[in-house]
């Protein structure tokens, strides 16, 4: 089989040129040499001058995500009450390949800027809105639905990758066994709760303005129907576990989605961190230690919170 090639910045400048061309992007004055282009943080994306962002699929399964994105944002945009990118020319810049060119979201990143209180009510009103974007419509563009994670095969993972973060000096494995497997019993998925979730609301997805308002939301090519509380462990990555949980709260969401998200995102952050420190992946270390500082923040509602036994309302 074929390498798919890698994309490079005179890839980039050659598909720039023929967007220029057919005027698709302007070149900022007559005789101008055209917008600037800089990488964007990952090799696939990047800035194309101020106003536009372009991302190059690597592989054919990304190049159908890809494709779906800008339907599936407009069916979203009316739901969740945040901006996101419109796409301004898409098509191919290698063989099966495909490209989109996206309006640039003014401001930086969760990972850059604090949300604030007015935030959370932002992420609260995406919460929501994504629980009412119509499932069936989600599912004929193409997005497909995923079965919710066993949290305890998740338990069982961290608690191994707990030991080997003890050992390193990274994590008190100690605080794993606040998650029986009684509890994980408790905070299994509710059937018939699947709804359309993002599924990668990392602080990089998030545009944020400097006044801690969450402005938009950025790259919907991992949305699946399917498990609510991944959204909200993406959060508690993203923002912190009070943050996150307070936003589910007011986005209607009850203790046992919030706690099966809270403990998602601790699970997580205790396993992808051992790995990364297993394949000394020194460039990756300081975000996760980040993420595994916020998703282990104290909550007040795991303190005060006595789970419903199954089959009562929540």
């Amino acid at each position: 089989m074929t390498e798919p090639p890698a994309p490079t910045a005179d890839t980039v400048r050659r598909l720039v040129r023929s967007l220029l061309a057919d005027g698709t992007v302007g070149a900022g004055g007559a005789t101008g040499p055209g917008p600037e282009i800089r990488p964007a943080g990952e090799r696939s994306t990047w800035w194309v001058g101020s106003r536009h962002v372009l991302r190059l699929a690597p592989d054919p399964d990304t190049s159908a995500r890809l494709r779906r994105e800008p339907r599936l944002r407009d069916l979203v945009r009316p739901h969740i009450g945040v901006a996101v990118p419109v796409a301004v020319a898409h098509g191919e810049w290698a063989d099966q390949l495909a490209y989109t060119l996206d309006t640039r979201l003014p401001g930086g990143s969760a990972e850059e800027h604090d949300v604030s209180a007015v935030g959370e009510a932002d992420l609260a009103a995406l919460l929501t809105g994504l629980r009412e974007v119509p499932v069936r419509q989600a599912e004929t563009l193409g997005v497909p639905r995923v079965a919710p994670r066993s949290l305890e095969a998740l338990r069982r993972a961290a608690a191994g990758a707990a030991e080997r973060l003890a050992r390193a000096d990274e994590f008190d494995s100690a605080r794993l066994q606040q998650l029986t497997p009684s509890a994980t019993a408790q905070l299994a998925a509710q059937a018939g709760t699947a709804v359309l979730a993002h599924h990668d609301l990392r602080g990089g997805n998030l545009v944020v303005s400097a006044d801690g308002r969450v402005r938009g939301v950025l790259d919907w090519t991992d949305a699946v129907v399917g498990d609510p509380a991944e959204d909200i462990a993406g959060l508690a990555l993203a923002v912190g576990s009070p943050a996150a949980v307070r936003a589910a709260t007011l986005a209607g969401y009850a203790a046992r989605p919030c706690l099966r998200g809270l403990w998602l995102a601790r699970c997580d952050t205790v396993v992808r961190l051992a790995q990364s420190l297993a394949r000394r992946d020194a460039a990756q270390l300081p975000l996760l230690r980040v993420q595994l500082r916020r998703a282990w923040e104290a909550i007040l509602l795991e303190r005060v919170t006595e789970l419903r036994e199954d089959g009562e309302e929540e």
